[in-house]
C-alpha cells in the first residue's frame, strides 16, 4: 500500500513509502500510518476508494471503507475516501516512460504503489482547491 504526503500548504503531493501488510505481532498498516501521521503532523488522511469504470463501488470498496474507519478510530483524524480509478495504471505508465520499470519486479510493485498514492493525493489536493482532477 503506497503512502504519499503533501507539503504544509497542500499544494504538492510526494510519495513517501510503501506499507506492507504484516502477519503475527508485527505492526500493521493502520499502526504504521498512525505513526506517520504523528511524525508528519497530518490532519487529514485520504484513502483510495476502488470504483469500477462506471463509477460504482467495486467488490473491494467495502474493505477500503472499513480500513478508513479503522484509521479514523486509531488516529482520531479526518479520513476521506477518494476515487482511485486508474492511479496504478498511470503510475505504471510513468515508470515505463521514465525508465524506472527496469528494476526488479518487487521493487516495481512498491514504487507503483507509492506513485499511485502520490497521484491519488495530488488529485484530492487539486479538487480541494476547486481544480479539475483529470485522468
Amino acid at each position: 500500500m503506497g503512502i504519499a504526503i503533501s507539503d504544509p500548504l497542500r499544494l504538492v503531493a510526494r510519495r513517501l513509502e510503501t506499507v506492507i501488510r504484516r502477519h503475527g505481532d508485527e505492526p500493521g498498516p493502520v499502526d504504521r500510518i498512525a505513526l506517520l501521521c504523528r511524525e508528519y503532523d497530518v490532519d487529514t488522511i485520504v484513502v483510495g476508494l476502488p470504483l469500477r469504470t462506471d463509477g460504482k463501488e467495486s467488490s473491494i470498496a467495502r474493505e477500503a471503507v472499513l480500513f478508513a474507519d479503522a484509521l479514523r478510530e486509531k488516529t482520531e483524524l479526518t479520513v476521506e475516501l477518494f476515487d482511485e480509478r486508474y492511479t496504478s495504471q498511470l503510475a505504471s505508465r510513468v515508470m515505463v516512460e521514465t525508465g524506472a520499470g527496469k528494476r526488479g519486479k518487487w521493487r516495481n510493485k512498491e514504487l507503483i504503489d507509492q506513485l499511485a498514492a502520490e497521484i491519488l493525493l495530488q488529485g484530492w489536493l487539486d479538487t480541494q482547491r476547486g481544480g479539475f482532477y483529470g485522468r
